[in-house]
């Protein structure tokens, strides 16, 4: 008897100090913030998604229609998953654009995103294995159909807004998160379960296209950074006209808004410093821009998204009649 409640604790404690040594790898990786959750499926969140699939809220991205089951339950991604990784990057600017030019979302004012947060995930996981020995897992960053923002609030990080985006209390919004899916028995931290977002209404209120609905739902197709961005190369809808406020891709209005954004800090990531003229180039320069120029000088941020033509339509889409 003695035997097994000891093997029993010896696990326990095996169990904690990986917790432990994850979270310490996932710093010294260049992540801001680590939380872990059970792997287990999203029964809630299925429920939602398909309830906002059938209203068609998610516009011409018919990619979230697809893998539902895989998007619900980590399991059926990495067969044999115990536990979800959540990783938080600070992307949070220094600089500010110049007053008057077309506005960017400070996300993409440096390297793109993914190829930075792929690099410290590989070597995370790499660090992983040197520490504890061959694992199965894999990592995520908007590259695999994962609820992250979910697994983001179950693992202690924050809370959901009611313009959808993590909100962390001590930090604000301004984070990409990236996920880590493992078949490591790892001690899970408690759900972030208090929304501080109150009576607040801001996000809502400052949306120029209503795209934010009570009850925390956000209709995708009504976004401005859907329609800079995930559009492609449609038309974007007359009725839309004016209300862009000179976004020419994505937008941080909700964001900006927040009052727990007062709280964001400058991110210290040098691969998020603003491309060489990012901030400052006006409309008749990216007007004028060629193919080969943008190229040059984008060639490794996330407008390529986008690419010249849809900004350069963004651009026509925003000028008066």
């Amino acid at each position: 008897m003695r035997c097994g409640v000891n093997l029993i604790q010896n696990r326990l404690i095996l169990k904690q100090k990986r917790t432990i040594l994850i979270k310490q790898l996932a710093s010294e990786s260049g992540f801001n913030f680590c939380g872990i959750a059970q792997a287990t499926k999203l029964d809630d969140d299925a429920r939602r998604l398909e309830l906002w699939l059938n209203k068609g809220m998610h516009g011409n991205m018919h990619y979230m229609e697809r893998y539902f089951e895989l998007r619900i339950d980590p399991r059926q991604l990495v067969p044999g998953a115990k536990s979800v990784i959540t990783l938080l990057l600070n992307y949070f600017p220094k600089e500010k654009q110049d007053a008057g030019t077309p506005k960017i979302s400070k996300y993409a004012y440096g390297k793109d995103y993914h190829e930075v947060i792929r690099e410290k995930l590989n070597k995370l996981i790499e660090s992983i294995k040197i520490n504890v020995g061959e694992i199965h897992g894999r990592g995520f960053v908007d590259s695999a159909p994962v609820l992250e923002r979910t697994w983001a609030q179950r693992s202690g990080l924050g809370w959901l807004g009611k313009n959808g985006n993590l909100i962390n209390k001590e930090n604000g919004s301004f984070f990409f998160i990236a996920t880590l899916i493992t078949d490591l028995d790892l001690e899970p931290d408690a759900p972030f379960a208090k929304d501080y977002c109150g009576t607040c209404t801001r996000c809502i209120d400052a949306c120029p296209t209503d795209a934010i609905l009570p009850g925390k739902i956000v209709d995708g197709s009504k976004c401005v950074s859907y329609f800079t961005i995930e559009l492609k190369d449609r038309l974007i809808p007359n009725e839309m006209k004016g209300k862009f406020e000179n976004w020419a891709f994505g937008c941080d209005i909700c964001q900006d808004v927040c009052p727990w954004n007062r709280f964001s800090k400058p991110t210290n990531e040098i691969e998020f410093t603003p491309i060489p003229g990012i901030l400052n180039i006006s409309t008749k320069e990216w007007e004028a821009m060629t193919e080969e120029k943008f190229k040059s000088i984008f060639k490794y941020s996330a407008l390529n998204r986008s690419k010249l033509k849809g900004i350069q339509r963004n651009l026509k889409f925003l000028q008066p009649e």
